[in-house]
């Protein structure tokens, strides 16, 4: 699995508690998987200007076809602002039908960036069967 650096946001030191969102997109076809990853990445690069994005981690397992972040926001009303940005609804319209998305969101009392790794890698694994 290949991983982004931690990408920080404004909301970066923000205290707990908070919210994780793991997304995980499996492609139905390799081919699609280049402009699914680039539109991610330029998605992005809005990151630091996102009200209540604390930190995320792009991520991707090419052989599997998948693609995703692990995000941290300060609360639910700011991922859910996220969700409803333009150019995020432009892309899920546009690779809505090229694959599989599974997400799950949970409480965290801190940011512990390890403990998330932990939880980025064993929930990816739970979805390795995949769609």
């Amino acid at each position: 699995m290949l991983r982004s650096r931690w990408i920080a946001g404004p909301a970066a030191g923000e205290p707990g508690p908070l919210v994780a969102a793991l997304t995980d997109y499996r492609a139905h076809r390799l081919l699609d998987l280049p402009g699914i990853a680039r539109q991610g990445r330029s998605l992005s690069r809005l990151w630091p200007t996102l009200p209540g994005a604390v930190g995320m981690w792009l991520w991707a397992d090419i052989g599997a076809r998948r693609v995703g972040s692990l995000s941290v926001w300060r609360a639910e009303d700011d991922l859910h602002a996220f969700v409803r940005l333009p150019a995020h609804v432009r892309i899920m319209r546009a690779y809505r039908h090229r694959g599989t998305l599974r997400s799950r969101t949970w409480r965290i009392d801190t940011l512990d960036r390890t403990a998330l790794h932990r939880d980025l890698t064993s929930g990816l694994s739970l979805h390795a069967g995949g769609a």
